[in-house]
């Protein structure tokens, strides 16, 4: 923008679609809810609006599962649609602050000039002047292209569109007033027999139309109107017509013209028949003040002979159906269109765009043009400059080397009277930015550009936009059969699957490995794919005279600022393939923000994908690539991925039963839920994260995540991904030789095995954990494992054991203010007093335990007390007190979201509930949560359900419904795998043969 020169101003249209526009140039906004976000604002004026006002008006009572933190990159886009060019955030429109945003910038709203003509409308209808109401009623429901809003989510956009319609209806009211007042009642009758006429007993409206036949000479069917009006209402409310209404129908009677029309229809006393039409003058055309140093246009502006400059078409494209269909659809004739493609390097984007043109060739017979604009294929000062561009196009065309012009300005006003009357198709290759491509847009009607890039060209207002992704698999074998031959593929299918998954679906990729397996007979697919197999050597492989995958990808990381270039090097050692913006944030030491901001820039480059909403990953080669580079910046890599394992271990102890975050460390998350939805996104890549770790050297961090994650597995049913995790941790324990490590990590596969009901192999790894915490010398460690093997004792019956290991650890658990140690401790001690007729004491235990876990404050562990002490009391007949504490669990366990432990509870409730419907309500609840857990925590699964038909069958058989009990003890003992469970099994039976014997 030249010094001292006003930005073009923003106009934003809410009367229909929703369109923003500056300085004529509409801009790309994106989806709808990215409209209704700017809606949301705008309607506000400057006003600040909060970011729950934001959540809640857009998203309304399903709110995203990131919160808030959804906000930025919505904002984000807004901005680089909206702002001037290198407006940078202090003049955004948008500004940020206290919680909230607000529009900041001069803008210009369709329905701020609505509000001003309906207010302009009754202020000329109210002084006597229809004619002036009339034209700023019209003006105003010009504005409307449609439903307001439209398509736009979330119940502010609800509620305004509610509120602009009414506008629009009052608006229409008051025209037809006009109307009436002028004499031209038989437009208005014309008007409220439209289709879009409103309901048949508004009765403003049916005041008009009688109004209207009357002004007209139609007294009769007046009057009819109202009697027909006055029928429905007595018929359908049983209510009479208002008051108003009554008047009028008498004015009418008496034939009241003033009373009916008003004074301005009623001029001299009598009726204003209906007036001609005045007839329009035609508007002037508007004129062109021609340039003085151009040649006339009709001496050049059509070539002698068909130009067509596309390269050839290189055999048959493999796949690409849509994304041709997308490009050779059917256009307008009345207007250019304008379709991109972008997409990473070797994706094929040149292959797709020449095919598309030589597709739509025969439909453009004046020229078909062909740029390669070598944005990322040159040095910068190689790169031909629009200047030379234009030039070349103009020449193309016909136009003489005298004639062309010199000027920039000159060159695009040529070019678009050179272009006006043809009908043409350009082909723009290898293009940067939007900018790029606006100097060579055509302008004669009819007309297609076709654009490929890497970068998103977001500020383009493109027709259609395409984004290639890599082949999938299929279509990938299939290029490699074409290349190699259906011989060597039949061959052997298997590894020419592995060679496409290595080439990771980049048709430059797989293009290579096939001229390699071409130019090399002896080679098999198989061979090529074992040296390929190496990430160290993958990128070597695929490289064939002047084609290297490598130079591509740097082609495209040499394109970024220094900023970027750190940034998409660290994300080669993302720890999962998958991540959203706190792994970047991490990583770089920035906030969310400004990590979102950095991927949002590399997604438009190319250089990242994004699968989904707030997700993001590299393509395969992309990352060996990025880690390649950051390799070569050791320091810079180790900070960075030791950061973000570190998030890992932060999420894994918030989410885990002791809920405490390690010391320290910033805190990330606001809490538990918030670091449990963030583990749950990355999926079943979450197993890997601790094999990352000891993959590259971080042994201490991989014992310390297979640790930390332990319980967010148990509690999700992930004990194969919990076991994975563990492992790994416990061989980088033997490297590093650490007898407290491995304490910590033998005790947390015993209680994985425990949670499973291996209870030997559990009772193996407590005795090698309690062995491994003796040699460290730490008592705190000793506490699990001998709590473990307690647990096994009590299963075997040796309460005393158990009350005296207890006695042991329980004081090593509160010196160290482990609550939920000294919890676990408590509700053991007290389950084996019981056992032993302590009631009291057993019961004093009991209350100690949950206390404890309410002082830990994880919702889990307090609903274990809580089920603990239930039983308790219903085993001593205290049925009303179990029901009271079972009832408290269920609330903690909803929002907990632990499927197991909630099933238990609510059977328990079954068994405690004062009648039968109840009883069974609470017994069938629990079955249908049990149809929802995974069959991967067996034997968890198959006991719950035979425990839960147990019970439900001792409910019938207590309110006597002994066929009912029959049919659910048997088929308990029916259910899969019910064999592992002998001893339900044997109390099943003694409660069938009750049953029967009664």
């Amino acid at each position: 923008m030249a010094m001292g020169a006003l930005p073009e101003e923003l106009h934003i249209a809410l009367l229909g679609p929703v369109q923003a526009r500056r300085g004529g140039r509409e801009a790309a906004i994106g989806p709808a809810r990215r409209q209704a976000v700017l809606a949301a604002l705008a309607l506000r004026g400057g006003r600040l609006v909060s970011h729950e006002q934001l959540i809640d008006g857009v998203w309304g009572d399903r709110p995203p599962r990131t919160g808030r933190r959804v906000l930025p990159s919505y904002v984000y886009a807004l901005r680089r649609a909206l702002d001037v060019p290198d407006a940078g955030k202090d003049r955004s429109v948008i500004r940020g602050g206290s919680g909230g945003y607000r529009f900041a910038a001069p803008v210009r709203l369709d329905t701020a000039r609505l509000t001003e003509l309906s207010v302009g409308t009754s202020r000329l209808l109210d002084s006597g002047d229809p004619s002036g109401a009339l034209a700023a009623a019209e003006q105003g429901l010009r504005l409307f292209r449609g439903e307001p809003l439209a398509g736009l989510p979330g119940p502010y956009a609800l509620g305004e569109r509610q509120r602009l319609l009414i506008e629009r209806r009052s608006l229409q009211h008051h025209r037809l007033e006009c109307l009436l007042q002028l004499g031209r009642g038989s437009e208005v009758l014309a008007d409220l027999a439209s289709p879009d006429a409103a309901h048949p007993l508004d009765e403003p409206v049916l005041a008009l139309r009688i109004r209207a036949l009357y002004g007209t000479g139609r007294q009769g069917e007046a009057l009819a109107a109202y009697e027909g009006l006055r029928r429905r209402l007595r018929e359908e409310l049983g209510a009479a017509p208002s008051a108003a209404l009554r008047d009028l129908h008498a004015a009418v009677l008496r034939h009241d013209d003033t009373a009916v029309l008003g004074d301005s229809a009623t001029a001299g006393g009598s009726v204003v028949p209906d007036a001609a039409p005045a007839s329009k003058a035609p508007a002037a055309a508007a004129s062109r003040r021609p340039r003085a140093s151009l040649p006339p246009v009709s001496a050049w502006a059509r070539p002698l002979r068909t130009v067509n400059e596309l390269p050839g078409n290189a055999g048959k494209l493999i796949g690409r159906v849509a994304e041709v269909a997308a490009l050779t659809a059917s256009a307008p004739h009345d207007a250019v269109t304008v379709a991109t493609v972008d997409g990473p390097a070797g994706v094929g984007k040149t292959s797709l765009l020449v095919h598309a043109a030589w597709t739509l060739r025969p439909q453009h017979p004046d020229a078909v043009l062909f740029l390669d604009l070598l944005t990322h294929h040159s040095p910068e000062g190689d790169r031909p400059l629009t200047k030379r561009l234009l030039q070349r196009l103009l020449r193309t065309l016909g136009m003489a080397d005298a004639d062309v012009p010199q000027d920039r300005d000159d060159l695009i006003a040529a070019w678009r009277d050179a272009t006006s009357g043809l009908r043409l198709l350009l082909v723009l290759d290898d293009v940067g930015s939007a900018a790029q491509v606006r100097p060579l847009l055509p302008a004669g009607p009819g007309s297609r550009v076709l654009v490929a890039g890497r970068r998103r060209l977001t500020g383009l207002d493109a027709d259609r936009c395409v984004t290639l992704e890599p082949l999938p698999t299929t279509d990938s074998i299939g290029l490699l059969r074409r290349l190699i031959g259906e011989a060597r593929t039949d061959a052997d299918p298997e590894a020419v699957t592995d060679l496409a998954r290595l080439c990771g679906g980049l048709p430059l990729a797989l293009r290579i490995a096939g001229a390699r397996l071409q130019h090399r007979p002896s080679w098999s697919p198989a061979h090529l794919a074992a040296r390929m197999a190496r990430e160290e050597r993958r990128l070597g492989e695929l490289s064939a005279g002047d084609r290297s995958v490598e130079a591509a990808f740097r082609m495209s990381y040499e394109q970024l600022s220094e900023e970027r270039q750190r940034a998409f090097r660290l994300l080669g050692h993302a720890p999962t393939p998958e991540f959203d913006v706190w792994t970047p944030a991490v990583m770089l030491g920035v906030g969310v923000d400004e990590a979102e901001i950095v991927l949002e820039e590399l997604y438009d480059a190319s250089l990242v994908l994004q699968p989904g909403p707030g997700r993001y990953r590299l393509h395969d080669l992309v990352r060996v690539h990025a880690r390649k580079l950051a390799d070569a910046r050791p320091e810079e890599t180790v900070q960075a991925r030791r950061q973000v394992l570190e998030l890992y271990v932060q999420a894994g102890r918030l989410t885990g039963d002791d809920g405490r975050a390690p010391d320290g460390d910033p805190q990330w998350f606001d809490s538990a839920r918030d670091a449990a939805r963030w583990l749950d996104e990355a999926g079943a890549d979450l197993a890997d994260v601790a094999g990352y770790a000891a993959a590259h050297g971080e042994d201490v961090l991989a014992t310390r995540l297979g640790v930390a994650l332990r319980d967010y597995f148990l509690h999700h049913d992930r004990y194969d991904e919990g076991r994975t995790a563990l492992t790994t941790a416990l061989q980088a324990t033997e490297r590093i030789g650490d007898p407290a490590l491995r304490a910590l990590v033998a005790g947390s596969l015993g209680l994985l095995d425990y949670q499973q009901g291996r209870n030997a192999q559990g009772g193996d790894w407590f005795r090698q954990a309690l062995k491994s915490a003796r040699e460290s010398g730490d008592e705190t460690l000793a506490a699990l494992p001998l709590t473990g093997l307690a647990i096994q004792d009590y299963l075997q019956g040796r309460y005393d054991t158990v009350a005296a290991t207890m006695d042991e650890v329980l004081p090593v658990l509160e010196r160290a203010d482990d609550q939920w140690g000294v919890s676990l401790a408590l509700a053991l001690r007290s389950m084996s007093r019981f056992m032993q007729g302590e009631v009291d004491t057993s019961f004093a235990d009991a209350r100690e335990a949950l206390a404890a876990a309410e002082r830990n404050g994880r919702p889990i562990p307090v609903s274990q007390r809580l089920v603990s002490l239930a039983d308790g009391h219903a085993a001593i007949g205290e049925r009303a007190e179990a029901r009271s504490v079972l009832l408290r669990g269920e609330v903690l366990l909803r929002e907990a979201g632990d499927p197991l432990l909630l099933a238990l509870t609510l059977t328990r409730l079954g068994s405690v509930a004062e009648d039968l419907a109840e009883a069974e309500r609470r017994h069938r609840q629990a079955l249908a949560l049990h149809a929802g857990i995974s069959r991967r925590s067996e034997p968890h699964r198959t006991r719950l359900e035979m425990e839960i038909r147990r019970r439900l069958g001792q409910s019938y058989a207590a309110a006597g419904a002994r066929a009912r009990a029959r049919r659910e003890f048997r088929a308990a003992l029916a259910v899969e795998r019910a064999a592992e469970h002998p001893e339900l099994q044997e109390e099943l039976r003694a409660a069938l043969a009750e049953v029967d014997r009664e």
